[in-house]
């Protein structure tokens, strides 16, 4: 099913589109153009773009869930970082994966954007890190406002603690983040409150309260500024 998304701009050379409940983006520069995610339910994101700017548009993912791949079949190739292959071949996607990992930098001409790994949420999860705008395009590991989900076989909260204590020393950098769901933007004050609350739920501190989540019961662990769904 092919939804009509909702298209904001954001800057004159940039877009949000939101898709449902997840959003993706546009990024132009003077060259070309990247799309960051493909969204849920539309199948046709890459035609969404090239109604939006003329230049060649590329795709790249923040990770491999089936809400931010909707529009990858119309991609011969696209960036991904490579330990998200499992999980997107399972889901039954084709195409090329041109991998990228911590530090490799995606320039779009005057518009450098720095990929920036963020583990835990997905094995390969990442950001794109816009050092023109100072913004930080984080997928799903920040939230505020939402739910951050951390259950299931491939979620690991050890490692999310990690990314984002990494990614600390990165924020005096930041001024804005924009997550794939819930409040945007969000400002970087939120992501030590992600880290404490975290920390308390690995201790064992935090347990939260059941929820249903498609038939199959979670826990919602409040952390203050986003809910996140454990086992």
């Amino acid at each position: 099913m092919t939804t009509n998304p909702l298209i904001s701009p954001l800057r004159p050379d940039t877009w949000r589109i939101d898709d449902g409940g997840v959003r993706f983006f546009l990024l132009c520069g003077t060259e070309r153009a990247l799309l960051i995610d493909s969204g849920m339910t539309v199948r046709d994101a890459k035609e969404i773009a090239q109604g939006l700017t003329s230049l060649p548009v590329s795709l790249l993912n923040t990770h491999a869930d089936r809400d931010h791949t909707g529009s990858n079949d119309e991609f011969d190739a696209f960036y991904m970082h490579p330990d998200e292959e499992p999980v997107f071949r399972k889901n039954g996607h084709g195409g090329t994966i041109l991998p990228v990992r911590g530090g490799d930098v995606i320039d779009l001409g005057n518009r450098p954007l720095t990929v920036v790994e963020l583990p835990g949420h997905t094995p390969g999860s990442i950001g794109v890190y816009d050092e023109q705008n100072r913004v930080l395009i984080s997928g799903d590991p920040i939230q505020q406002n939402g739910n951050i989900f951390m259950f299931g076989e491939h979620r690991n909260l050890a490692r999310y603690i990690e990314s984002l204590e990494n990614l600390l020393p990165m924020l005096e950098k930041v001024d804005e983040i924009w997550p794939s769901h819930a409040d945007l933007p969000v400002y970087p004050a939120v992501v030590p409150a992600l880290i404490e609350g975290a920390r308390k739920i690995l201790g064992g501190e935090l347990r939260g309260e059941p929820v249903d989540m498609h038939g199959r019961t979670v826990h919602r662990v409040d952390l203050g500024v986003t809910g996140m769904l454990i086992e």
